[in-house]
């Protein structure tokens, strides 16, 4: 039978602590036996959860033979990781243990160094200072989960729900994580590349920094055409020290956050107008109604008329 060790650290998020006990816990194979042994597993006896407090029935020691170790995220994502801990995974990840994260427990992962050089996700609002804290990671926040093989990141909460079947599906088909989601009465699967549903506050601005400047000329003048070599020179920077420091302070190119900018006032005017579509499209800086779609479908995951319905309710307008 796969064994699945869920790791919990103080602080633990609840939900993330939760979801892969439930998602794996409730599988069953054709014949209706266990698909998965699930151990919950902690470096002490007892683990916060902020409202509770959790009682452990593993050790470390839990990790030992595991095919599979979750790591749930925690309310303070950047906590030390107990140095036992980080060995432990190393450990496991050296014999060949599938490990993966939900949400902010990327962080406990990146800690260990097994996600330097791979791609990785991880709750968009975390993005950036994770970015930051880590800069041998490929930080890709606008995707639901990312697989490297044996080593897995996810997103918020409702994306380890994703990841936890996508895992079920490689292990044991289709069918098997078919019924798993149905008793858990949520989508079989959404894809991996699908974007987060991501709100529409412009990108974080660092106060007082040298980005600071440049960032609100961008936002104020996010309709216009810009280019790379526009920004560097409001910002009086070469382009490849403004996109150095741009990855610094934000985890993402001057682009990207621009293009980030534009689409977030995008969610914000299908949300709260009845503009049409094109209208919308020429107003944040598109330009076409044609790159617009296309761009916010890959941003979003979905059209603009799709989100419009979904956020906005019965004022929505053709998109």
């Amino acid at each position: 039978m796969h064994v699945v060790a869920v790791l919990a650290l103080d602080r633990v998020i609840p939900s993330d602590l939760t979801t892969p006990v439930d998602v794996f816990g409730c599988a069953r194979l054709p014949d209706g036996r266990e698909a998965y042994r699930v151990r919950v597993c902690a470096p002490t006896p007892t683990v916060d959860a902020g409202a509770f407090t959790v009682r452990v029935p593993w050790d470390l020691s839990g990790l030992v033979g595991a095919d599979t170790i979750i790591l749930p995220g925690r309310a303070e994502a950047a906590l030390p990781v107990p140095d036992e801990v980080l060995d432990a995974l190393r450990q496991a990840a050296a014999a060949g243990t599938r490990i993966a994260s939900i949400c902010v427990g990327a962080y406990v992962l990146a800690e260990t160094g097994l996600l330097d050089g791979k791609r990785a996700t991880t709750h968009w609002s975390a993005a950036a200072d994770f970015a930051a804290r880590y800069p041998a990671v490929d930080v890709d926040p606008d995707v639901l989960y990312v697989d490297n093989g044996r080593v897995l990141t996810s997103a918020g909460a409702a994306a380890g729900i994703d990841l936890c079947l996508y895992m079920i599906r490689r292990d044991h088909g289709s069918a098997v994580a078919a019924d798993v989601a149905r008793r858990s009465v949520v989508p079989l699967e959404r894809e991996g590349g699908q974007a987060q549903f991501i709100v529409h506050d412009q990108p974080p601005t660092p106060r007082g920094s040298v980005l600071e400047p440049v960032m609100r000329w961008m936002q104020d003048n996010s309709a216009k055409d810009l280019t790379l070599d526009d920004i560097a020179a409001e910002a009086r920077m070469s382009t490849r020290t403004l996109n150095r420091r741009f990855r610094e302070q934000t985890g993402t190119t001057p682009l990207q956050w621009l293009l980030r900018a534009r689409i977030r006032q995008a969610q914000y005017l299908l949300e709260s107008t009845g503009h049409p579509v094109d209208r919308i499209a020429d107003q944040v800086g598109f330009g076409s109604p044609t790159a617009f779609r296309d761009r916010f479908k890959r941003v979003v995951g979905t059209s603009p008329h799709s989100y419009r319905t979904a956020f906005h309710g019965s004022r929505s307008s053709s998109g």
